[in-house]
């Protein structure tokens, strides 16, 4: 009986190993990727032009694939091990998909709309609520299943903006469609940037009806409270920060490229790189085994603050971005 009991626990510690190895390898994150030589690569493999937005249209097929085809696979709605028991991939993945949900939104109302008026393109308008489904749905129909429906209707408007003879499907890069992008960005990021800063606890001033001494709101909030991201969120919030802005970093040097005349017109070309070098920052190799959360001016480091400063820097400039392309 004790030889059976030995060979069991022997079995299981074997079996924990090998999870444990691909639970570390399947956390890998994806690399980083020349977003210009990406697309000349995908038109010259399906012999179609590099026409204004097909830069961004290719980069967001790209890192919409990604969260498909990354090592593992899409994990946010695994239900067996050892992905199952994982967390910090599946929030990567949920940052990087929130960057492609608004990416494709502004495809759709303003990127390829000439005016409000306008009729919507129909392959992005049914591209884009397949990425609307709950990051967590496995079966009838599966995450997986409705976001590689989204990529097939992608890479139709892609082919049609390519086609010179399908002139009803255009990419207008204006400096109106891209702020309007943008904005979205801000919230995305500033968001982000308060649950870091979280980590550490902070007392927060009611601020939400400043500005107008007639404002209201639903329900009543105290004047000052508490907020602290829970000890077993911090790590999570870390890393759908890490997605976010790997996506976000990949889509603004596309759009580096396909608004490079709107840029240079409203000179906020430099804006735009000064953003790109703030997020890049975000992505550096991160050599501690655990997401550390030390007091802010302790002894041990604090990763989530760290994140929220090159998170912040970004956002400012991307407003200043915003308010330059507003300018006549």
């Amino acid at each position: 009986m004790s030889q059976h009991k030995g060979k069991i626990v022997g079995a299981l510690v074997v079996l924990l190993i090998i999870f444990y190895a691909i639970a570390v390898y399947w956390s890998t994150e994806p690399a980083r990727f020349n977003v210009v030589s990406n697309a000349k690569e995908q038109a010259a493999l399906k012999s179609e032009t590099m026409v204004t937005g097909y830069t961004t249209t290719s980069t967001l097929i790209t890192v919409a694939s990604t969260l498909l085809e990354k090592p593992g696979g899409y994990l946010s709605n695994d239900v067996m091990p050892p992905s199952v028991i994982m967390d910090d991939m599946p929030a990567w993945e949920y940052g990087a998909l929130e960057m492609v949900r608004d990416l494709a939104l502004s495809m759709r109302k303003d990127f390829s709309r000439s005016q409000s008026q306008s009729t919507e393109h129909d392959a992005l308008k049914k591209a884009q609520p397949q990425f609307n489904i709950s990051s967590e749905a496995w079966a009838w129909p599966s995450a997986e299943g409705e976001y590689q429906k989204g990529i097939d209707y992608l890479l139709v408007y892609r082919a049609q903006i390519a086609n010179q003879h399908e002139r009803d499907s255009q990419f207008y890069a204006r400096a109106d469609n891209l702020r309007s992008w943008l904005k979205e960005a801000e919230k995305r990021l500033g968001s982000l940037s308060q649950r870091l800063s979280a980590s550490v606890g902070q007392d927060k001033v009611n601020t939400d009806l400043a500005g107008n001494s007639s404002n209201k709101q639903a329900t009543y909030t105290p004047l000052q409270q508490q907020v602290r991201t829970s000890w077993w969120e911090i790590d999570d919030v870390f890393y759908e920060s890490r997605g976010a802005t790997w996506a976000l970093l990949h889509f603004l040097q596309a759009v580096e490229y396909d608004f490079a005349d709107v840029l240079e017109k409203k000179n906020a070309r430099v804006s735009l790189q000064q953003i790109i070098r703030e997020l890049e920052a975000t992505q550096e190799t991160v050599w501690s085994p655990l997401i550390l959360n030390g007091n802010g001016f302790g002894f041990v480091a604090n990763h989530s603050l760290v994140m929220a400063n090159y998170i912040s820097r970004a956002n400012a400039a991307l407003i200043e971005l915003s308010e330059l392309l507003a300018q006549g």
